[in-house]
């Protein structure tokens, strides 16, 4: 290339940055809407059931926007005005509050039973209306008639039984939320609760550090305390969830993209002492984040929280390509910048393959989350890689110096121990015995909940909440699916005397169905025909007594459609259970409380003996998958190697072993420490190893291409750039996520092994030992 073309591009690159800037800037505008803090998005995806994964994302995306908040004390009214007092607070929320109950509300629900009362029976009282007696369904008529108090839903002539009140009373007996006083209330813990939900308008959070929707409920606690004492206040809900994560991501990205930095700009300053090496380094590190950044919101409609966390670890990888090209400059300060990025070209095209290579292998595996970290670092890397080869050799124009620590750090090649001594031949050999011992202490586990690391608080509270309101677990349910909507709900039905059998057994605390609301229209028709029987033998038993018509008025034979009941009073009940259109039917899910890992082999053969169902068990579905692909991976890993192996070949020939052994002990090392401090393998570490292999390996090309031991220059930029990389993921070591955990061990331990090995295998005597 010549100068004046390669100006040319220096130029068109200009503009490429101005254009990835503006988007940018539109990127962070948009704060939240385009940030996404799902955990789901993080986990893999089962492309074997795909209609499974597609009703997990809607419960999922139904539950990320409900909050709710319970206030106790030890007597209702205290709870009452506590609740009365919090709910004055959280009504700042942008969102819908529900808290007060609306007595027309019941009126509505009322009327609308009375239209359908017929049709809607319980399977026991199905059960008793099929065996009871002409003077037992008389006894209770008659019971009904003089009956003063309870409830009364239609007139005693259409529903002389008092089946109506009796049917939506079962209805609410595994709904431990009721209405108390205009309030929505429960008891637990031996206390009164006033029970306030919200469901958020959008995201509340934002990645400015700051707690809000915590900050709101820090004020309704307060204000609690102040109303009644001994008030207190639990919160649960995923909104809580992702703020948290919101926040420690802000702090885990300044952590580790401002550390990195102020590491970076130490370093440069010790090797180099002149502002322009530092300038252009931070501007190439800068172009690089820029270029993650837009290529993830271009690829993905929204850019995981977690990738750019991880994208600030880019920081200590991408000044690589910098610190080469000004170690070799200091070297020889007479070569022109061109001629010396032409001749440093092939080693910095090489490394930079191998680094994409290895971030491309993370886009293999079925994460959202994974191939969004993987194309923000791989992007980023070609983006600091461009900037440093385009625009280095215009901008350099100085005369660099030789400073003490960079002549320091250069000859202490000269005193490193070779492979071809004895120290270096002992070392060697002492790391591949602790990996030997410590693989034999390494154990796997593939576990969902190794990936998970909420905060106590929130994790106490949403178990302390989930079991006071006996809420449903949202990982483990039944999902049916059919032709028809109809066809949904008879389905529904053949399962419920298995599950009231495990009820009964205690193997399950309850369920939620939409068929206990929405019967199916055979089963309506029946109820209607069971109804009616028992109508007409009360009405003759006491016609004559009562002296009433000969014969009873006429009931309303009009069905209960699911449109109706959804559009109804108890539509908000009902509408997380039925999942509309799914594939080429129609679907439900039937919510469980109380699941049990006794009770799990049975759920399992309910859904093995129905075509129909299928018993979700996201945790242990996620789990099965994680070894899947780490067995995958694994593999994957190995051909990786064999690749990078032929790429070193082509350029080194038969040397290009010495390339790939530092990095082959580094993460035999690296899993060996996990051994040794007892941390499970799991698929996070064997993707780390990629990240080894591709980085890693740069170091030993950087050496071949200067092999002897007077060549100082190469071994500099190796340690400034291996001591970048060691304090970015270091500190990314240090993150609360478990998978960002996993990668910054393996890369610490991988990058600080390679770093010291790689000379004692790239040190040769002559020229003529390259092959």
């Amino acid at each position: 290339m010549s100068d004046r073309l390669w100006r040319l591009c220096a130029i068109l690159w200009v503009i490429v940055v101005a254009a990835i800037g503006a988007h940018n800037y539109l990127f962070w505008t948009a704060g939240s809407k385009r940030v996404d803090t799902d955990v789901l998005a993080l986990l893999p995806r089962d492309a074997n059931d795909r209609q499974v994964d597609e009703v997990t994302r809607r419960l999922a995306d139904n539950a990320s926007r409900e909050l709710v908040v319970l206030v106790g004390a030890s007597d209702w009214a205290a709870a009452a005005r506590a609740g009365d007092a919090a709910a004055a607070q959280i009504a700042s929320l942008p969102g819908t509050l529900r808290y007060r109950v609306d007595d027309s509300n019941m009126a509505a629900a009322v009327d609308w039973l009375n239209t359908y009362h017929t049709a809607l029976l319980s399977d026991a009282q199905r059960t008793w209306l099929q065996h009871a007696g002409d003077a037992e369904l008389t006894a209770r008529a008659q019971s009904q008639l003089h009956q003063s108090f309870g409830p009364r839903i239609a007139r005693w002539q259409d529903d002389p039984l008092g089946l109506a009140p009796e049917w939506l009373l079962s209805r609410g007996q595994g709904i431990k939320v009721q209405p108390r006083d205009g309030r929505l209330s429960a008891s637990g813990e031996g206390k009164q609760w006033a029970v306030i939900t919200v469901r958020l308008d959008g995201p509340g959070f934002r990645l400015d550090g700051e707690e809000r929707i915590g900050a709101v409920l820090k004020a309704a606690q307060a204000a609690a305390t102040a109303a009644t004492p001994d008030a207190e206040l639990i919160a649960a809900g995923v909104p809580l969830h992702a703020e948290a994560a919101a926040v420690q991501a802000n702090f885990e990205m300044n952590t580790v993209g401002w550390g990195s930095l102020a590491g970076v700009m130490l370093l440069m300053w010790l090797g180099f002492r002149s502002l322009r090496p530092l300038s252009l380094v931070v501007v190439t590190l800068f172009v690089g984040c820029l270029a993650g950044v837009s290529a993830c919101a271009l690829v993905f409609e929204r850019v995981h929280v977690i990738t750019l966390v991880f994208g600030a670890s880019l920081v200590g990888v991408a000044e690589d390509y910098g610190i080469h090209y000004f170690a070799s400059r200091q070297d020889d300060p007479d070569t022109p910048p061109f001629a010396l990025m032409r001749h440093l070209s092939p080693s910095l095209w090489l490394a930079l393959l191998t680094s994409v290579l290895a971030y491309g292998a993370l886009a293999l595996a079925p994460f959202p989350g994974l191939r969004q970290m993987a194309l923000f670092s791989a992007a980023g890397l070609v983006g600091a890689f461009v900037t440093a080869f385009l625009w280095y050799p215009w901008l350099d124009r100085g005369r660099p110096r030789q400073t003490k620590f960079s002549a320091r750090w250069a000859d202490s090649r000269r005193r490193w121990p070779s492979l071809r001594g004895r120290r270096g031949a002992l070392i060697v050999l002492a790391i591949v015995a602790l990996c030997a011992t410590g693989w034999v202490q390494l154990t796997v586990r593939d576990d969902i909940r190794a990936l998970q690391n909420p905060p106590p608080a929130l994790r106490d509270a949403q178990v302390r909440a989930a079991r006071i309101l006996g809420l449903p677990s949202p990982a483990q349910f039944l999902f049916v699916h059919s032709r028809s909507p109809d066809a949904v709900l008879s389905v529904e039905e053949t399962l419920r005397p298995a599950l009231a059998a495990m009820v009964s057994d205690g193997h399950l605390t309850g369920w939620q169905a939409l068929s206990d609301w929405v019967p199916s229209a055979n089963r309506q028709a029946d109820n209607m025909r069971v109804h009616n029987r028992a109508r007409d033998e009360v009405w003759r038993s006491l016609a004559d007594t009562l002296g009433l018509d000969a014969h009873p008025p006429a009931l309303s034979e009009k069905a209960l459609t699911l449109d109706a009941a959804l559009a109804g009073p108890f539509g908000d009940a009902l509408r997380p259970l039925w999942l509309g259109r799914i594939g080429d039917g129609f679907g439900s899910v039937i919510l469980l409380s109380g699941v049990t890992p006794d009770s799990l082999a049975g759920l399992r053969a309910m859904a093995e003996s129905h075509s129909e169902v299928r018993f979700v068990d996201k945790s242990a579905d996620i789990s099965r998958l994680l070894t899947h692909y780490r067995h995958s991976m694994s593999l994957l890993a190995l051909l990786g190697i064999a690749l990078i192996w032929l790429a070193l070949a082509r350029r080194f020939g038969r040397a290009s072993w010495r390339a790939m052994a530092p990095t082959l002990l580094s993460a035999g090392l690296a899993l060996a420490v996990l051994g040794w401090i007892g941390q499970p393998l799991q698929l996070f570490h064997v993707l780390a190893i990629f990240l080894v292999l591709g980085m890693g390996v740069d170091y030993g090309i950087f050496l071949l291409e200067h092999p002897q031991r007077e060549d100082g220059a190469a071994w500099l930029a190796v340690g400034l750039g291996a001591a970048s990389t060691l304090l970015s993921f270091g500190l990314l070591a240090l993150s609360r996520t478990p998978a960002l955990q996993a990668f910054g061990l393996v890369m610490a331990i991988g990058i600080a092994t390679v770093w010291t090995t790689a000379p004692m295998f790239c040190t040769m005597k002559t020229e003529s030992d390259r092959t």
